[in-house]
């Protein structure tokens, strides 16, 4: 009875629920297997990719080489600036011509005074790198003014748009020996190249006069915060190449009293005098490949002296007030019977800080020059600049609204009459520069 209940239910078992009749129950295991066997192919494939795991990871390490090149791309710096202006001047010159200017050089013009980019590998003991680098080129009227003169510089217009480009290596002695070789911004005078760091839009009488850039090695060793010591040598003054075989000597001391104050002593020996006479395209075959390389000697040949001397110092009195003063003094021997040309006086900048967004800025200056050496006459001229700051952000826009009186105690200064000369010019300028990039702070 038992059995026979059983084959009954099993029967309508199988009437009710037809997919599990013996046929399809074999098919479905079977399908089964298949996926089984399937599953365990892809599990033997995952264990050996698994297993080659630490071999494919030893394949991709980075070297040593690769980090190198890998904190290169960490550290490197760059940044870019662009400076316009747009100058009125009262004398209405002709030509446009802002005398004693360094590089606001043009009146009633949109100008671009230059376009700057700068490249910057610091070194960094800390991480194991002595050494670094840096270049800077630039573009526009600035460009004129620091290389355009074949009295200074022979061939200015093979490096005519490098403003600065030299190595460093700091040396493992004491507290680190930096030396750098190349072409670098000259510390004298208090003032330098970019716009966005310095108190006024246009530069001093003196920014004007003494040397932009030098080409050469120097050396800079910190004995502690307060003392530093600089020395270099040098082609010449504005000279990427030498044009006489004396090599410049400088001296200086950084001198930080306090974390308020900062001050420059300086010296500078130099010969500014050439050897040979520049050759224009020249063609014949005993002659230099070059244009301006020269084989043509100055005879005779005058050895006279330039002497710098040149100091100055900045208090940040607050947080939004700071001082500088600045004195030079500068002579220049010439063959006889010409006396010793002579240069000397000094400036005064003060800035204050009015808002987070705006400040104002001044400065007064005095330059005595004998026989001619910085404006081709003998006199005493003078200048005063107000210059007021807005940035609408932070960091990267400026716009600088500046007004300047330039005097003399001789008329020097051009009109819109030919041969009429006055003895002041006075100009208004709007400066607006923009930058960018991941250098920071002061370039």
């Amino acid at each position: 009875m038992a059995s026979r209940l059983t084959a009954i239910i099993s029967t309508l078992f199988f009437v009710v629920y037809p997919s599990y009749s013996r046929a399809q129950t074999t098919d479905r295991d079977a399908d089964i297997q298949r996926r089984i066997a399937a599953l365990e192919a892809q599990l033997a494939e995952l264990k050996a990719l698994v297993e080659q795991k630490p071999q494919v990871a030893a394949q991709h390490e980075v070297t040593e080489d690769e980090k190198i090149y890998l904190d290169y791309l960490h550290d490197l710096k760059f940044g870019a600036a662009l400076d316009t202006y747009y100058a009125y001047n009262f004398n209405q010159p002709i030509g446009r011509v802002n005398l004693l200017r360094a590089y606001d050089v043009t009146s009633n013009n949109f100008s671009l005074n230059q376009a700057n980019l700068i490249v910057e590998s610091a070194p960094d003991v800390a991480a194991g790198r002595r050494f670094g680098g840096r270049l800077d080129f630039q573009f526009g009227q600035a460009t004129e003014t620091l290389q355009g003169s074949l009295v200074n510089e022979p061939r200015p217009y093979v490096y005519r748009n490098i403003f600065q480009a030299y190595g460093t290596y700091i040396v493992p002695v004491g507290s680190g020996l930096i030396v750098d070789f190349g072409k670098w911004a000259s510390a004298l005078g208090t003032e330098s190249n970019y716009t966005k760091d310095q108190m006024n839009y246009s530069r001093s009488y003196w920014f004007n006069f003494l040397p932009f850039y030098h080409m050469g090695a120097r050396v800079n060793y910190k004995f502690n915060d307060v003392v530093a010591l600089n020395y270099w040598v040098t082609n010449g003054t504005q000279q990427t190449e030498a044009f006489n075989n004396f090599k410049d000597q400088f001296v200086g001391a950084v001198l930080t009293p306090t974390k308020a104050v900062s001050w420059n002593v300086q010296y500078y020996l130099g010969q500014e005098h050439p050897d040979v006479q520049p050759i224009v395209n020249p063609i014949a075959p005993n002659l230099p490949t070059q244009p301006g390389l020269s084989v043509a000697p100055v005879v005779p040949y005058y050895t006279g002296k330039l002497n710098i001397f040149d100091t100055y110092a900045t208090w940040v009195a607050s947080a939004d007030t700071t001082f500088v003063l600045e004195g030079d003094y500068v002579s220049n021997q010439n063959p006889s019977p010409m006396p010793t040309s002579r240069v000397y006086g000094g400036a005064v900048y003060a800035r204050q800080q009015l808002t987070k967004r705006t400040a104002i800025a001044g400065r007064a200056e005095y330059l005595s020059d004998h026989g001619g050496l910085f404006t081709g006459v003998s006199q005493a001229i003078k200048e005063t600049t107000v210059t007021y700051d807005y940035r609408p952000v932070t960091d990267g826009f400026l716009i600088r609204a500046e007004w300047r009186r330039d005097f003399s105690d001789t008329p020097f200064f051009l009109t819109d009459t030919v041969g009429t000369l006055k003895t002041d010019q006075q100009t208004a300028t709007l400066g607006v520069v923009w930058w960018w990039g991941t250098k920071r702070a002061a370039w």
